[in-house]
């Protein structure tokens, strides 16, 4: 920590797309208020936090970076297992109940920052599924402010969801939630198995219950959304809270939102840590060659894929289809999601194919998406609709298909 005061401390939670939008929060705050401001997390996502700056090097001075202990075979996770990358459901759901398991170490790191600089930090921002640091921060004497990584509408369906279970409440398929409009329908179907068997007793819901309603004791939110995006999530967010919800979004790099080139340095920023299946440039050159918003992008995400027999099915629509695509392809459902990929999952001979005619690019697990988004062949995006995908795509007037 140095001679450096720090103004601000944040906990995301553990996983990339919380962990980014957090290093972005931090680099606004900083460059519009001169704020030195921390980090902290377990140490394989402080070292993927150091990997995103530049060249790997150092972070810049105003940022701090702090490890917390964590021993993910304690809490019954495949070692060296810290994030929700790769994870199968049942063992994100032990991540997510593991995340309380820092509040020690966040508490003595408190201590030790206040025993340096004398003083605590102005305040704390922490992640909507670490609603333990409220209590924290009282004890601490200084301010939490809860940092929403998701849109208002999604974080305000999940909160009320978990709060209220009202598929609970009715014998009918279609149910409503708490906090939004009578015609809001919400059906079961729209569900992971998970969320339906959900009763109240059961793990998922006793930790999120406890943690949204700790969260809902913070001095006030903010939202990775904008105002124009979600006028009505963010009412309705607002008046289910009962406290400022701030819209700080979208964070992302200002040369996407100016539809600039994007530079080398901000798709590192975005994405670094994670190993690529192709490079970037030979993904541009590939688009170069083809027409304007003529190329279909095809993602799922870090954490999701497809099952088998789908993966199959849109193997063979998009080659029947001719229309030019990027798919970033990773093992199908039921498979170790990072095992090396298997011909047998699509139809025989289809890559090769692809690759003769360059009507596809497959890249195998992963891709940075920046780059793929603002390029002007890009026409459309088959998505899993995570928020951060959603953002980018929106910046670049990309339609999405979800």
């Amino acid at each position: 920590m140095g001679s450096q005061q720090i103004d601000i401390v944040m906990l995301p939670f553990m996983a990339h797309g919380h962990l980014i939008p957090f290093l972005s929060l931090a680099t606004q705050i900083h460059h519009r208020t001169g704020f030195n401001i921390a980090i902290a997390n377990t140490p394989l996502n402080i070292q993927y936090l150091r990997s995103t700056f530049l060249q790997h090097q150092n972070p810049p001075p105003w940022i701090h970076i702090f490890e917390l202990p964590f021993n993910s075979a304690g809490h019954g996770l495949p070692p060296n297992s810290e994030n929700t990358e790769n994870l199968p459901l049942d063992q994100i759901g032990k991540l997510v109940i593991s995340s309380v398991s820092p509040k020690t170490p966040f508490h003595n790191l408190l201590l030790d920052i206040i025993k340096k600089q004398g003083k605590p930090p102005l305040c704390i921002i922490s992640d909507v599924f670490v609603g333990w640091v409220v209590e924290v921060a009282n004890i601490m004497n200084t301010v939490n402010i809860t940092f929403a990584t998701g849109g208002a509408y999604g974080t305000l369906a999940l909160f009320s969801f978990w709060l209220n279970l009202p598929h609970r409440k009715t014998d009918s398929e279609e149910f409503n939630l708490p906090g939004f409009p009578e015609r809001c329908k919400f059906h079961v179907s729209q569900l992971h198995e998970f969320m339906r068997k959900a009763d109240g007793n059961d793990s998922w819901s006793r930790f999120l219950k406890s943690q949204f309603s700790s969260s809902l004791q913070s001095f006030g939110w903010l939202a990775n959304t904008a105002e124009e995006l979600e006028p009505l999530g963010l009412d309705s967010l607002r008046k289910y809270t009962q406290f400022p919800v701030w819209p700080i979004g979208p964070l992302l790099p200002k040369q996407l939102l100016n539809k600039s080139p994007l530079s080398s340095s901000s798709s590192t920023t975005q994405h670094a840590g994670k190993s690529p299946g192709i490079s970037a440039e030979k993904c541009v050159e590939w688009l170069d060659m083809h027409d304007l918003a003529s190329v279909l992008y095809i993602s799922f995400g870090s954490q999701n894929t497809v099952s088998r027999s789908q993966m199959m099915e849109l193997a063979i629509g998009l080659e029947k289809s001719w229309t030019p695509f990027i798919w970033v392809i990773r093992p199908p459902l039921g498979f170790d999601l990072k095992a090396e990929f298997r011909s047998e999952w699509l139809p025989e001979g289809f890559e090769a194919r692809m690759k003769e005619s360059n009507q596809g690019l497959l890249v195998k697990n992963w891709a940075p998406q920046l780059e793929k988004l603002s390029h002007k062949s890009t026409g459309a995006f088959l998505s899993h609709c995570g928020w951060n995908s959603t953002m980018e795509s929106l910046s670049q007037g990309v339609k999405i298909i979800g």
